[in-house]
């Protein structure tokens, strides 16, 4: 099964090598700290291999730990990964709302969508890649 979680960053390094403009969104919805913690590496990767690279992570469903202070296992990696003007991590309002969350309670460096799906959507449309962040 460790073979598959390899899958993503393979696909990945033979997109990167074939676009210089390179852009993809990250679709995190589980509440496992192993996907959170795989979205921020796998970002940090993209931009390691190619530092003009664009890279968002869209969080909604069951994530939302990941990005809420007090709970998150990573806060710290998502504010040194949203210190870089090429990386963003934006959690959906409504998902925002189902689970009591406020924006007082976000990471520093979090930014809202008004809808996460349509957020990764509208990358879609616009070029960018995709990728489902799970083990």
């Amino acid at each position: 099964m460790k073979k598959l979680s390899f899958l993503p960053l393979l696909f990945l390094s033979l997109f990167l090598s074939a676009q210089p403009n390179y852009k993809v969104v990250f679709d995190v919805t589980s509440q496992d700290t192993t996907d959170h913690k795989l979205a921020i590496r796998w970002a940090n990767e993209v931009l390691k291999a190619e530092p003009t690279a664009q890279v968002e992570i869209v969080l909604f469903g069951k994530s939302l730990a990941m990005i809420t202070n007090q709970r998150s296992i990573v806060a710290a990696d998502i504010t040194r990964l949203t210190s870089n003007k090429n990386a963003s991590v934006k959690v959906c309002q409504v998902a925002m709302k189902a689970n009591n969350v406020e924006m007082n309670q976000l990471v520093e460096g979090v930014q809202t969508v008004p809808d996460g799906i349509y957020e990764i959507i509208s990358k879609q449309r616009e070029g960018w890649g995709y990728i489902k962040v799970s083990h």
